[in-house]
């Protein structure tokens, strides 16, 4: 059996999330630095966790392939590959490691490896996005820090609380057959 084959119920879920994904993008606060606050770090591994780490990659690598071919997918409506070899590009391009470790952390059924792969999802996405702002941008790593890190940490700690609260409660109600049944 081929480990890509998805089924038609899996294909739902990964097409729902990576619309949430889009959905949740244009709920973002500007920032002073140029690099927008938005929850899509809170949905992008959600679905990881809720989908696993296959379909949770799957969804968010459809989020940014149709933002990469100009689809308004990105905040503030936005798409096309000047968005992705932009300043947020690093950020976006590391999205599918987000959802990809939180997804293995959750597989591994275990408290700590959830946490871990939430802690190292995000920190992927840090690096990522702060190295490819000092490549674009022509700034140091520190000044990468202060505008690509920084401001971002309170609120990636309460995603990550949420994510691992809500994303465990959500997937066992999917596996319960308690939402679309």
């Amino acid at each position: 059996m081929n480990k890509f084959k998805f089924s038609l119920r899996e294909l739902c879920f990964i097409g729902i999330f990576a619309a949430m994904i889009a959905v949740v993008s244009q709920l973002s606060i500007p920032m002073p630095y140029g690099v927008p606050m938005t929850l899509q770090t809170f949905v992008i591994p959600f679905a990881g966790v809720v989908l696993g780490a296959k379909n949770g990659t799957a969804a968010t690598l459809i989020y940014v392939i149709l933002g990469a071919v100009g689809v308004p997918v990105f905040a503030g409506y936005v798409g096309g590959p000047g968005v992705i070899f932009g300043m947020t590009g690093g950020f976006i391009l590391s999205f599918p490691l987000m959802a990809l470790f939180a997804g293995l952390g959750e597989e591994k059924k275990r408290t700590a490896w959830l946490v871990a792969g939430l802690v190292v999802g995000t920190i992927a996405n840090y690096i990522c996005g702060m190295l490819w702002f000092c490549l674009v941008m022509s700034v140091g790593l520190k000044a990468a820090f202060t505008a690509c890190v920084l401001p971002f940490l309170p609120t990636s700690a309460i995603k990550i609380a949420l994510v691992f609260v809500l994303g465990r409660q959500v997937k066992r109600a999917l596996v319960s057959g308690k939402i679309l049944e």
